[in-house]
C-alpha cells in the first residue's frame, strides 16, 4: 500500500485497481471491498428501516421536485421584476438570472417523509435584503398554493417559512456581488464571501457546507444509506437534539462521512457497524475533521483553539468543512458527551451481535425506557394560557434547557444530568381550563457521599437562575404574556406515573410493529417505548427537533410523603465518568485497539498536524455554558441566602443530621413558593447576568425551591 501526500489528498494503489482519490486529513483504515455477505446485511438494513417512514416513494420526490421547480421560477420572475423596478437595461434583465439551492437532509439526500426542505434564494447584487422580505413576501402572498406564510427577519439567520403546496420550506436569501446568477454557481467558492454582509454570510454557509460534505465522500450512496441508519437510530436512542446539547442533523453527517472517509470502499452496513467502532474509542476532545482547515484571508471568525481560548473548552468538536470553519457542537455538555459515548458502546455491541447473526437491525433501533433508568428526575413544566402563546413560550422554554443542565452538572452532589428531547402534555386527569402545558424530564444521578449518614442538597439556585434566564430573555424580546409560567419539581421514579401514561413508566415492552401500529393513523410521528417520538415530519436543525404537545390541563402534584426503595444512586460503570479535558491534546500517533487491531486515526496525529496543542486554558474545564443570574436567592423559611455565584450547598454537620434522622427516618423533600412581580422591559437586547427580573402588579412568575435530604441508609 502506497501513500502520496500532495496538498491534503493522497493516491492509493490498491493491488490491479485503479488509483484511488484518498479522502480526509489522515489515511483509510481500510481500503477492503464488500463480500457478498456485506451486501446481504445491507439489504436487510434497508428493510429495518422501512417501517419507520425513512424512505419516500418516487410520487413523493417527484412532487418535491415540482415544487422546487416553480419556487426557482418564482425567484427569477421577482428578480426580473425587480430589476426592471432599478432602471437596468433590457440586455441585462434578461440575463440576470436568480436561482433557488438546497440544503440540509434534502440536499444531502436523507430527508424523510413529509420532512420540510431547507432552501436559499441566491440573488445579483443589485437586490436588497429589503426587497425579498417586501416585495418576494408580497408576490409569494398571491399563490393559492402558498399557506402558512410567515416572515423571521430579526432572527440570527433571516428566513420566510410557508408551506408550498403542502410541503414546507423555510427559505433563506443571500445576495452576492455578482451582476447576474448563472444556473450553473457553485457555491463552494470561498470567493463567493467577499464584500458580504454577516447575514448573508450565515445564510450561505448551509448550502457550502453541506455541498462540502458531499464532495469529501467517497461514494454518495453509501454515505447516504448509512447516514439514514445513523439518523433513526439516533432518533430512537434520544441523542437527536442540537438545541438540546446532542448532535443536530449536521453533526450526524460528518461523523458518517469521516467514516465513509476512513472505509472508503465500505457499503452501508459495514460503515454502520464502522462507526460505532470508531466513534465509542475516539479521544474526545479531539476535533473531527473531514478536511484541512484552510484560511482564505478575509478575516472571519474561524474554530480554532490555538487562537480563540473559548474553543478550548469544546467536549465534543465536529468541524463544518466550509469556510468559515465552525464548530457543530458547541451546545455539547459533560453529562450530553456522557451519554453519547455510551450510546456509541452500545451500538458496537449490537452490531457485533448483528454481523455474527446473533440478533438482526431491528434491535439497533429499539428506545431505551428512559423512565426507568434513573431514580431521580425533574420535571420542567412550561404552560400558557393559550395554544399559540404555548408554541412561542416552549420554543423559548426549549431553548434553555441546556442551561439548566450546564447548571445541575455544576452541583457538586450531581454526576449526571439526562434530559429526554422529547416534550410531554400535562396530566389530562387535572386540567385547569384556559392551561396548555408542556413537560420535560431531566434524569439526575446522585454522587455516592461517603462517610455521611445522611446529605442536603439544595437545586434552588441552580432551577431559578435557569428560570430568571428564561424570564428575563421573554421580557427583552417582548414575548412574556400573560398565563405563561415555568415550574421545577423533583419526582422519585416510583411518582412519574402521576405525570404520564402507565405504559411510559412501567417495563412491559412492545414490539416496533406494535408501536408503528399504535402511531396516529397518517401521521409521521411513532411513539416509541419511553416515549420519544421519530419526527419524520421536521428534519431539520433549526426550530424543536421534536414537537411538544400540547393539552388543556395541569400535572398532578405527586405526593410529598412518596419515596423511593432506595436512595442511593445506581452504581454506573467507570467508563461513564468521563473528566472533560480543557484543551486538545498534543499530536500522537494513530492509535491501535488491541482487541480490534485496528489503527484510528485522528486529528492531531503525526500525520495530520492541523492544530498544534494550545496553550493550558485559565478558565474552568467545561465552563461553556454560563449560569446567568446576578442577585441573590432567598426562599422562603429555611433556604440560605446565595451570593456572588457561590456554590449552593448546605452540607449539615453530624448534629445536624442526626437531629434530621430523628425527625424522619425517611428521606424529604421541601417545596416552598417564590412570588415575582414581572414588567415589560423595553429593551430588545438579549438578558444579561445585569437585568433585573420582570416585576408587574398583574403576573405572577411560580418559583420552586427544591431541597433534598438523602438518607444513606433506610
Amino acid at each position: 500500500l502506497k501513500k502520496v501526500l500532495t496538498s491534503g489528498e493522497s493516491i492509493y494503489m490498491h493491488g490491479g485497481q485503479q488509483p484511488q482519490k484518498h479522502y480526509g486529513i489522515t489515511s483509510s483504515i481500510s481500503m477492503a471491498f464488500p463480500r457478498e455477505v456485506d451486501h446481504q446485511y445491507t439489504h436487510k438494513l434497508s428493510e429495518a428501516m422501512k417501517p419507520f417512514g425513512v424512505f419516500e416513494d418516487e410520487d413523493e420526490l417527484n412532487h418535491r421536485l415540482a415544487v422546487l421547480g416553480k419556487l426557482n421560477t418564482f425567484v427569477k420572475e421577482w428578480i426580473a421584476e425587480i430589476s426592471e423596478t432599478k432602471n437596468l437595461p433590457p440586455s441585462t434583465i434578461t440575463n440576470v438570472g436568480g436561482k433557488i439551492f438546497t440544503f440540509g437532509s434534502y440536499r444531502l439526500g436523507v430527508h424523510t417523509k413529509g420532512a420540510d426542505i431547507d432552501a436559499l434564494c441566491v440573488s445579483p447584487r443589485h437586490v436588497e435584503r429589503t426587497d425579498f422580505f417586501d416585495s418576494f413576501f408580497a408576490k409569494l402572498k398571491l399563490h393559492e398554493e402558498i399557506k402558512d406564510l410567515r416572515a423571521v427577519e430579526d432572527a440570527f439567520v433571516p428566513v420566510i417559512k410557508f408551506k408550498f403546496d403542502g410541503i414546507e420550506i423555510d427559505l433563506l436569501f443571500a445576495r452576492l456581488a455578482l451582476q447576474s446568477i448563472p444556473d450553473n454557481l457553485d457555491l463552494r467558492g470561498d470567493s463567493h464571501l467577499r464584500n458580504l454582509d454577516i447575514r448573508c454570510i450565515r445564510s450561505l454557509n448551509g448550502c457550502r457546507v453541506t455541498d462540502e460534505i458531499l464532495y469529501l465522500v467517497p461514494n454518495k450512496e453509501n454515505f447516504r444509506l448509512t447516514l439514514r441508519a445513523i439518523k433513526l437510530w439516533a432518533k430512537r436512542r434520544g441523542i437527536y437534539s442540537n438545541m438540546l446539547g446532542f448532535l443536530g442533523g449536521v453533526s450526524w453527517a460528518m461523523l458518517v462521512a469521516r467514516t465513509c472517509q476512513l472505509y472508503p470502499n465500505a457499503v452501508a452496513a459495514t460503515l454502520v457497524h464502522k462507526f460505532f467502532l470508531v466513534f465509542s474509542k475516539w479521544e474526545w476532545p479531539n476535533p473531527v475533521l473531514l478536511k484541512q482547515p484552510e484560511d482564505s484571508n478575509l478575516n472571519l471568525p474561524v474554530w480554532d483553539p490555538r487562537v480563540n481560548p473559548s474553543d478550548r473548552y469544546h467536549l465534543m468538536p465536529i468541524i463544518t468543512p466550509a469556510y468559515p470553519q465552525q464548530n457543530s457542537t458547541y451546545n455539547v455538555s459533560s453529562s450530553t458527551r456522557t451519554i453519547m459515548s455510551e450510546e456509541f458502546k452500545y451500538g458496537l455491541s449490537v452490531t457485533d451481535d448483528i454481523l455474527q447473526g446473533k440478533t438482526d437491525w431491528s434491535k439497533l433501533f429499539q428506545p431505551p425506557n428512559f423512565f426507568l433508568k434513573y431514580k431521580h428526575y425533574i420535571v420542567l413544566t412550561a404552560s400558557a394560557s393559550t395554544e399559540e402563546n404555548q408554541l412561542e413560550w416552549i420554543g423559548l422554554v426549549e431553548s434553555k434547557i441546556r442551561v439548566l443542565v450546564g447548571n445541575l452538572e455544576r452541583n457538586e452532589y450531581i454526576t449526571l444530568a439526562h434530559v429526554n428531547p422529547t416534550s410531554f402534555p400535562g396530566n389530562k386527569e387535572s386540567c385547569s381550563e384556559n392551561e396548555f402545558v408542556s413537560m420535560w424530564f431531566i434524569g439526575i444521578i446522585f454522587k455516592k457521599v461517603e462517610n455521611a449518614e445522611s446529605v442536603n442538597i439544595d437545586l434552588t439556585y441552580d432551577i431559578q437562575s435557569f428560570t430568571d434566564t428564561v424570564y428575563r430573555q421573554a421580557n427583552n424580546i417582548n414575548m412574556l404574556k400573560d398565563g405563561m409560567k415555568i415550574e421545577a419539581t423533583h419526582v422519585k421514579k416510583k411518582q412519574l406515573h402521576q405525570y404520564l401514561p402507565v405504559e411510559l413508566v412501567q417495563r412491559k415492552k412492545r414490539s416496533i410493529v406494535e408501536l408503528n401500529r399504535n402511531s396516529n393513523g397518517g401521521s409521521s410521528k411513532r411513539s416509541s417505548l419511553d416515549g420519544s417520538q421519530l419526527d419524520s415530519s421536521r428534519d431539520t436543525d433549526s426550530g424543536t427537533p421534536f414537537s411538544s404537545p400540547t393539552s388543556v390541563c395541569k400535572p398532578s402534584r405527586p405526593a410529598a410523603s412518596d419515596t423511593d426503595d432506595s436512595l442511593t444512586p445506581p452504581k454506573l460503570p467507570a467508563s461513564l465518568f468521563v473528566e472533560s479535558s480543557s484543551s486538545v491534546p498534543d499530536v500522537s500517533p494513530p492509535r491501535t485497539d488491541p482487541e480490534k487491531g485496528l489503527s484510528i486515526p485522528v486529528i492531531g496525529s503525526s500525520e495530520c498536524p492541523a492544530f498544534s496543542k494550545p496553550s493550558a486554558p485559565t478558565g474552568p474545564v467545561g465552563s461553556t455554558i454560563p449560569t446567568v443570574v446576578g442577585r441573590s436567592v432567598v426562599s422562603l423559611g429555611t433556604t440560605e441566602q446565595h451570593q456572588n455565584g457561590s456554590k449552593r450547598l448546605h452540607s449539615p454537620t453530624l448534629e445536624d443530621q442526626s437531629k434530621r434522622l430523628k425527625d424522619s427516618a425517611e428521606p424529604r423533600f421541601y417545596v416552598s413558593r417564590l412570588l415575582h412581580f414581572i414588567i415589560l422591559l423595553p429593551s430588545m437586547e438579549l438578558p444579561d447576568v445585569t437585568s433585573p427580573l420582570p416585576s408587574s402588579n398583574h403576573q405572577r412568575v411560580v418559583k420552586n425551591s427544591i431541597r433534598l435530604a438523602l438518607n444513606r441508609h433506610r
